[in-house]
């Protein structure tokens, strides 16, 4: 690979360079500090960092130097949401308990003469609030980088509210992930350990000396650290052992250890013995060089690839371990590399259903106050929020698509750019400033025009007829004004595959170039 960069070291979120290797990386930046990056590059960069993106965004980024706009991507990244959190976050999970017998049971009695569809079950409705609550987050946050990466270690550290059932749980569990989104791989994974999401979940809230469960120290040795083929069945039995008394207390739902209940006997786990405990685990698992590679090899295939270089993660995960596991000078090394900046590499990835419902929600500045249509959406494409499929996670990649998940993505955007036609036409709708919290991060409007306008529907927009749009496709503020050149570059990482008419109008390019199999790449 050309322009590696050098061996380095990451030290509290800095990058510290031998003098020796230091000269020929400086004079590298020096080289490229003179000219822009460009469009297409400023393009490519935000695709992979954002949920979408519009020209406006692109053109505040295109006049930067290269390294600048990553620096700036990286730069004071929120630890908290902007949205506002659901009000029944505090609930513990022995008073959800009571509430959910008391609604089954109202079901079955059919109280008042309602139908039994009809009394709400809170752990239902808890998690429908809690999908539609992240999803406007992704919507709305002026820091998409860290809700992709967010998303990326809720991949990562599976939990399900299918298994949990305890929505307050996965909200702090995934408020855990956004702090650390870009933070410490080391901190997050002991945070992980004692969370009383993954405590359920893998089923370590009832894992005892007398009785040990495996399951959490199994997928922490394959799926969080080592992966398979780098240790043995005995060490899966020695750290069960070790995390035994590590459970959620019933009335709170926060994490209590039981001394007690715990086995401080003697083991034996990768070589080496001692009276160990949970966190005795992690730190023999940290110091392993597989951990290190295992994270690196998968951010490389979230970001940059679906073939990874082995000398370059090799390369990085070095430094990764010896920064003590610091992810954002490993981010910020990823987003300079070579591989990276390739143009061989834009469009060499597939887009989730999160990149594409949430991103093209985004790109068309459509209006959808209410988000439940959004996830159904997303379940239909096999990515729901508070949901993957196993332990795993999502496959990814390739995996996405089939011949039904491609024409289902394509009967979605259909839908989308219809409707945000019919939002621009619909007399009924009544227009409200809005924040837009992307543009005033990135400075992308003028001092004068903060905000944007953002049609607010009396209904929500998902269901609605769409066949009477009218033949031209109107767009949103954040595509008007664009040509048609402007916006394929905008939509598409590569050439159209199935064709676009570059005479047609701005709408007919726009919603032709959405529909076009280019667009589901990034």
């Amino acid at each position: 690979m050309s322009a590696r960069l050098g061996r380095r070291s990451f030290v509290g979120g800095g990058v510290a360079l031998s003098a020796g290797l230091a000269s020929g990386l400086w004079s590298a930046g020096r080289a490229r500090a003179a000219s822009a990056m460009g469009f297409d590059e400023a393009r490519h960069l935000l695709c992979r960092t954002s949920f979408g993106v519009t020209p406006a965004e692109i053109h505040a980024l295109e006049a930067l130097d290269y390294t600048a706009a990553v620096d700036r991507l990286l730069a004071s990244a929120r630890r908290e949401a902007v949205t506002p959190a659901p009000e029944w976050i505090g609930m513990g999970p022995a008073e959800l308990q009571r509430r959910q017998r008391a609604a089954e049971a109202e079901r079955k009695q059919r109280v008042d003469g309602k139908k039994p569809e009809e009394v709400v079950l809170p752990v239902r409705e808890q998690g429908r609030q809690l999908k539609n609550w992240w999803v406007e987050e992704m919507i709305v946050t002026d820091q998409p980088l860290v809700e992709r990466m967010t998303l990326f270690w809720h991949g990562h550290f599976t939990s399900s509210l299918a298994k949990v059932r305890y929505p307050s749980a996965l909200f702090r569990q995934n408020a855990l992930f956004r702090r650390e989104a870009l933070g410490n791989y080391a901190t997050l994974l002991k945070a992980v350990a004692r969370d009383p999401a993954m405590l359920i979940y893998l089923d370590g809230r009832g894992s005892v000396a007398r009785q040990p469960n495996e399951n959490f120290a199994r997928e922490l040795l394959e799926l969080f650290t080592l992966g398979e083929g780098h240790y043995g069945e005995a060490d899966i039995k020695a750290a069960a052992h070790a995390f035994t008394g590590w459970s959620v207390d019933r009335e709170s739902g926060r994490f209590v250890e039981h001394p007690g209940q715990h086995d401080d006997g003697q083991k034996m786990f990768l070589g080496k013995t001692g009276r160990f405990g949970g966190d005795d685990i992690l730190t023999i698992l940290l110091a392993h060089p597989r951990t290190a590679e295992m994270i690196v090899d998968k951010l490389w295939r979230e970001f940059v690839s679906l073939k990874p270089d082995p000398a370059e993660v090799a390369r990085l995960a070095v430094a990764f371990r010896q920064s003590g596991y610091e992810i954002r000078p490993l981010m910020r090394a990823i987003f300079l590399s070579a591989a990276f900046r390739d143009p061989v590499n834009r469009g060499a990835l597939i887009k989730s259903p999160v990149d594409l419902i949430v991103g093209t929600v985004h790109v068309l500045g459509l209006p959808v106050p209410e988000k439940t249509g959004l996830v159904r959406m997303l379940q239909g494409l096999g990515q729901v929020p508070f949901d993957p499929p196993n332990v795993k996670g999502w496959a990814g990649g390739e995996n996405w698509i089939s011949t039904y998940t491609l024409l289902l993505r394509q009967q979605f955007l259909r839908r989308m750019i219809e409707a945000t036609t019919v939002a621009l036409m619909d007399g009924g709708m009544r227009v409200a400033d809005r924040p837009n919290r992307r543009a005033d991060r990135r400075e992308q409007l003028p001092a004068n025009d903060a905000t944007m306008r953002v049609m607010e529907p009396t209904r929500p927009v998902e269901g609605r007829s769409l066949r009477n749009a009218g033949n031209e496709v109107r767009l949103g503020a954040t595509l008007a004004g664009a040509d048609g050149a402007l916006l394929l570059r905008t939509l598409l990482p590569r050439q159209p595959v199935d064709g676009v008419d570059a005479g047609g109008t701005a709408g007919a390019i726009a919603s032709a170039a959405l529909l076009d199999t280019a667009y589901q790449l990034k």
